[in-house]
């Protein structure tokens, strides 16, 4: 079989012609069609509220650069219409903005419209106004939720039309999504659900966008739209298009996972995530999106309930724009051989061969001149397999990439990329009492409650979600004093009680058990009794059938006085929406001066306290971070924007908080007298351990065998008329490979660690082995010393011979960035 290889100058040239400006979206059963070529397209999500203007040309160009083609991203209703028929369109909320970046950088885009969009984001991206509407039923069909629905969707169609953002007009935008996991909720609304999925897919084709529609964990989705599969193993699962003219396409491949309060976060490796992908296209996948790329932060209150401020930060870019290594690196391996491949991926020819009991070669192609293969390995050991007249030896749970059918550019079991650590530097300790300024809540009293009621109000009816907070009061007469207890069932996240103005104690739920019985101890005295419950919510609910029914709030109280019970569920009830702090802004500098502040030094720590510094912006370009360790719960504000809720106090299982740091965008700061104001619910919270920290990438490791293929972007086409000079740098160049590189102005200043032989370990722990070159750190040192990049070859002739000529050679070395 005579063997090829494209040459990368046209990998670069092809992935180039069309992109940004796409023209004509059409598709079949192989792949989206772009201005008339078939495309294997690669993309990945970046949320625009959940970074900032700032941010986003460098996010762009990161994701470029990382192989992506498109950048995909939700549209949020609830931040674009905080109140019916009043709309922004400012700051992070521009969304054309943010797509005329991608534009400009010559990516595509996937808008997903929702308007339901689930994603971690408070109620689902819905507008609580919504919630209040005559007779609606979210997501069915309702009449009443698609009137809404249908204006909203128009709405921002024709924005988009109006800047000529569609493919269709010349713009970026190559696909859409209309409704969002409809599969999930669908049982409940039964027949009524079935007719809505219809209603959604005409109402979105009659927009007339001029470019597919998709719907997403739909199998049903009706023609013309795409079905798309979401989740970690699609190319496991993913029954694939409901028609043979559609192309399976995967809208969310999940890398890493959400987190929330109290729970560990869920580190996926770049080895599974490049299976599955690998996997997918394998099985004539040709599109696949990266959930998240960039998760970004959940600033201000738009966290669904329980999320943590910080969302996917183990996402190939992490929360503050970092690469995530060997995350990013891996897949833009990954991206580049898939390309490689893409004229015999989509010639329309494929073939699935067994070659082992648990492997497979899928092979695409017309003939030798236009063939690739993938092997794929499922099995957990060692497989050796014949293909085509050659031996390989396949890793466990791998995938190999052979761009010509016989050699391997690609596997996704071997990492070539670099691996880094992050590290947050300390740059302002808030360590002095003189620094900070004190404002502590008071318990309003019954006769300042705005609201009465005879019974228990349901918290989000009586909040309508303008604050995280609702005060519920009642009195009650006691003839003499006594011992009792209180005991208050709840139904949402936290609750404090105060009885007669002092804090009697606090409980709260978790994601999975929202539900607790709060029951303390109280003393009550002789006379009028006050007892006042604080509920708070930390977010909205963001997913299910019947979203507009869901409830929080107490839901019974009673006292045990030792004789009897006192129920008070049908009762003269007081109830005050928020905190005074809130109501005045005190986060801002027209709120601060509103309240009367005190010096930190003259005060005895109390529940409900707002904390008042001021810091100064960190030199330099590296990201910013605010450490909370030594607080409680509460949220934070710099300069007036809120940076989101903290809660630092709910520990995982380990014993540990899930976020201790929290993201303060460079744009939200002045050089000098940034204000920041905390508001801590608990009363351990001590603002005297809080330090502004910048976070960056300060060491890299590289771990590269013999073994492994080398860096893709070396992969040339063969020459048989190339000179000896050139054919002795092609060799060297096809030679598995240390890469390192620092960022951000950032050299190699020292070298840990360095071993060419067979070094134990890892990256993060490691020894020399028994087979070792005397040489290793010299050619290291004289290789990457005072350079920001560097690459080694994983070669005996590099480091001087081989001293164990029958071993499978290592090369690891880590270096420190400074």
């Amino acid at each position: 079989m005579a063997s090829f290889r494209y040459s990368l100058a046209m990998f670069i040239l092809m992935a180039v012609i069309g992109a940004g400006d796409a023209g004509n979206v059409t598709y079949d059963g192989r792949s989206l069609i772009i201005d008339g070529q078939h495309k294997i397209l690669f993309s990945g999500s970046i949320h625009y509220p959940r970074s900032t203007p700032q941010m986003w040309p460098s996010l762009i160009a990161k994701a470029k650069s990382g192989g992506i083609d498109v950048i995909d991203t939700y549209v949020f209703w609830n931040i674009h219409e905080p109140q019916q028929g009043q709309f922004d369109f400012s700051g992070r909320r521009d969304i054309v903005r943010f797509i005329k970046e991608i534009q400009a950088q010559g990516l595509y885009v996937c808008l997903r419209i929702g308007p339901f969009i689930q994603g971690e984001w408070s109620y689902g991206g819905l507008p609580f106004w919504l919630h209040n509407v005559k007779g609606i039923v979210f997501r069915t069909d309702n009449e009443p939720f698609k009137y809404h629905m249908k204006r909203y969707a128009q709405m921002i169609v024709q924005l988009m039309k109006s800047e000529n953002l569609y493919a269709s007009q010349g713009g970026p935008i190559i696909l859409s999504q209309i409704e969002n996991e409809y599969g999930m909720v669908a049982r409940a609304f039964r027949l009524e659900g079935k007719s809505y999925v219809k209603w959604a897919a005409n109402m979105a084709v009659e927009l007339e966008t001029g470019v597919p529609w998709v719907m997403c964990k739909q199998d049903d989705a009706p023609d013309p739209l795409i079905n798309a599969c979401n989740g970690r193993q699609c190319g496991e699962t993913f029954k694939g298009p409901n028609s043979p003219n559609k192309p399976a396409i995967w809208t969310e491949n999940w890398t890493s996972f959400y987190q929330t309060y109290g729970e560990e976060p869920l580190i996926r490796s770049a080895e599974d995530i490049a299976f599955q992908v690998a996997l997918f296209i394998a099985k004539n996948g040709s599109f696949v999106n990266y959930y998240m790329y960039h998760g970004g932060t959940n600033f201000g209150r738009n966290a669904s309930q329980f999320v943590t401020s910080s969302y996917y930060d183990q996402a190939p870019l992490d929360e503050y724009g970092l690469l995530r290594q060997p995350k990013w690196g891996h897949l833009k391996e990954l991206h580049a051989a898939i390309k490689l491949c893409e004229r015999p991926l989509l010639s329309g020819l494929r073939t699935a061969i067994p070659i082992g009991k648990l492997q497979t070669a899928f092979v695409f192609g017309k003939n030798a001149d236009l063939c690739a293969a993938l092997l794929v390995n499922q099995d957990k050991n060692d497989s050796t397999v014949q293909f085509l007249d050659s031996s390989y030896l396949l890793s466990p749970n791998s995938i190999s990439v052979l761009p010509d059918c016989k050699n391997v550019a690609f596997n996704t079991a071997k990492v070539n990329a670099q691996y880094n650590t992050r590290r947050r530097e300390p740059r302002q300790n808030l360590s002095s009492s003189h620094m900070w300024e004190v404002f502590t809540e008071t318990v309003p009293s019954y006769s300042e409650t705005s609201i009465r009621s005879e019974s228990l109000l349901e918290h989000l009816n009586t909040t309508q979600d303008t604050s995280d907070y609702l005060w519920q009061i009642f009195r009650f007469q006691q003839s003499e004093p006594a011992a009792s207890i209180l005991k208050v069932n709840h139904i949402g996240h936290v609750l404090h009680a105060f009885v007669n103005g002092r804090l009697i104690g606090s409980m709260h739920g978790a994601f999975k058990a929202q539900k607790f019985l709060l029951e303390k101890n109280v003393s009550l005295i002789n006379g009028t009794n006050s007892i006042a419950l604080l509920s708070v919510m930390v977010g909205l609910p963001n997913s299910g059938a019947h979203l507009e029914r869901r409830v929080g709030g107490s839901r019974s109280v009673k006292i045990w006085n030792g004789k009897y019970a006192l129920y008070f569920n049908k009762y003269a009830w007081g109830y005050q929406v928020g905190l005074h702090g809130e109501q005045v802004h005190v986060y801002t500098d027209n709120g601060a001066a509103k309240v009367k502040w005190k010096q930190y030094r003259d005060y005895n720590s109390q529940p409900l306290t707002w904390y008042k510094a001021s810091f100064d912006t960190p030199e330099g370009k590296d990201p910013v971070a605010l450490n909370l360790g030594s607080m409680g719960k509460g949220e934070a504000w710099v300069n007036g924007q809120s940076i989101g809720r903290y809660w630092v106090s709910f520990h995982t299982s380990k014993g540990s908080p899930s976020q201790i740091w929290y993201h303060i965008p460079r744009s939200f700061l002045k050089p000098k007298s940034n204000s920041l104001v905390i508001f801590e619910e608990e009363r351990e919270g001590n603002p005297l351990g809080i330090t502004i920290d910048t976070v960056s990438v300060t060491e890299v490791c590289g771990h590269v065998s013999n073994s492994y293929p080398p860096p893709v972007i070396f992969w040339k086409r063969k020459s048989h008329k190339r000179n000896e000079h050139r054919h002795r740098k092609h060799r060297y160049d096809m030679r598995p490979k240390v890469q390192l590189q620092c960022s951000n102005g950032r050299k190699i200043s020292k070298v840990l660690f360095a071993s060419f032989g067979t070094p134990n370990g890892n990256c993060w722990s490691y020894s020399v082995g028994k087979c070792h070159s005397p040489k290793s750190l010299a050619v290291i040192q004289k290789a990457c010393l005072s350079k920001s990049r560097c690459s080694v070859p994983v070669w005996s002739k590099t480091f001087g011979g081989d001293s164990c000529p029958h071993s499978v050679k290592s090369l690891l070395v880590h270096a420190q960035c400074s």
